[in-house]
């Protein structure tokens, strides 16, 4: 399990200043999924952040499998931990080195399986150079949605202990984003996964949901308790146009609904 007790934490550039982040106690399991949600600069990111170890508590602890991740290796974190951020990294080089950048090892047919189940093998095979395309420095010669495809891809190839997805589907459109959820309802199982979404559509079916703002988790509970309990997390959901539908996101369902829209 991964736990989190920071009941003080602060963010650079202030880190003199009063906490980004209080009272956050928080365990999550293998085969969870925990959608982060919340008003903009309420603290979704700084939590984030702090999963990933850009940030650092100022006191409490973040434990992975019983220890505090300080004690650990940054080559263990970088190797458990999968990453897809919204502004997606991809370096000068072909495409199939930057979807193996976490395993070199993997042979070329795994990465192309990554690619499949990340929705990228289309985009990449209508290439003239196919895998092989140098995407340019910073990744010039790709859109922004492409290169959060890549950035799937390669946490997908890595098989990481837990992956933290942040607001990492923002470039693409629906019905990729339908093909992607598709691809990690399978990829999932048997991990921890946090993700951070505007579009509360794509994570209704999380196994927790949680509301922060101002720093603090002010509700948690899963979607359908949330929207009964007609707090921040419904009021959210209204302001988005939402219906109380079936959802993109649906980890261990069989299927997603041909026609789902996000609402937003």
């Amino acid at each position: 399990p991964t736990t989190i007790h920071p009941p003080l934490a602060r963010a650079p550039p202030h880190d003199s200043g009063p906490p980004v982040l209080s009272d956050i106690d928080l365990t999550v399991n293998a085969d969870e999924t925990i959608a982060i949600v919340g008003p903009t600069g309420g603290g979704k990111s700084t939590l984030v952040n702090l999963i990933c170890r850009f940030y650092e508590p100022t006191t409490g602890q973040v434990l992975i499998d019983g220890i505090d991740y300080r004690k650990r290796s940054l080559h263990w974190l970088q190797s458990s931990l999968g990453m897809v951020l919204q502004n997606a990294h991809v370096f000068s080089g072909p495409i199939l080195e930057n979807i193996r950048y976490g395993r070199p090892d993997a042979p070329d047919d795994e990465v192309v399986i990554a690619a499949r189940i990340a929705g990228a093998h289309d985009f990449i095979t209508a290439m003239t150079e196919g895998y092989q395309t140098e995407v340019g420095e910073g990744g010039s010669r790709l859109s922004a949605g492409q290169k959060q495809l890549v950035s799937f891809a390669r946490a997908i190839l890595a098989d990481p202990q837990i992956l933290v997805m942040d607001e990492a589907t923002s470039s693409v459109d629906t019905e990729t984003e339908m093909h992607i959820q598709d691809g990690l309802r399978r990829v999932l199982m048997g991990r921890i996964s946090f993700v951070i979404a505007h579009r509360l559509s794509t994570i209704r079916n999380a196994t927790r949901i949680l509301v922060i703002d101002g720093g603090r988790i002010v509700e948690t509970g899963d979607h359908a308790t949330l929207l009964a309990a007609d707090g921040h997390y419904a009021s959210l959901y209204r302001q988005q146009g939402l219906r109380d539908t079936k959802s993109l996101w649906t980890p261990g369902s069989d299927a997603l609904p041909a026609g789902s829209g996000d609402g937003a």
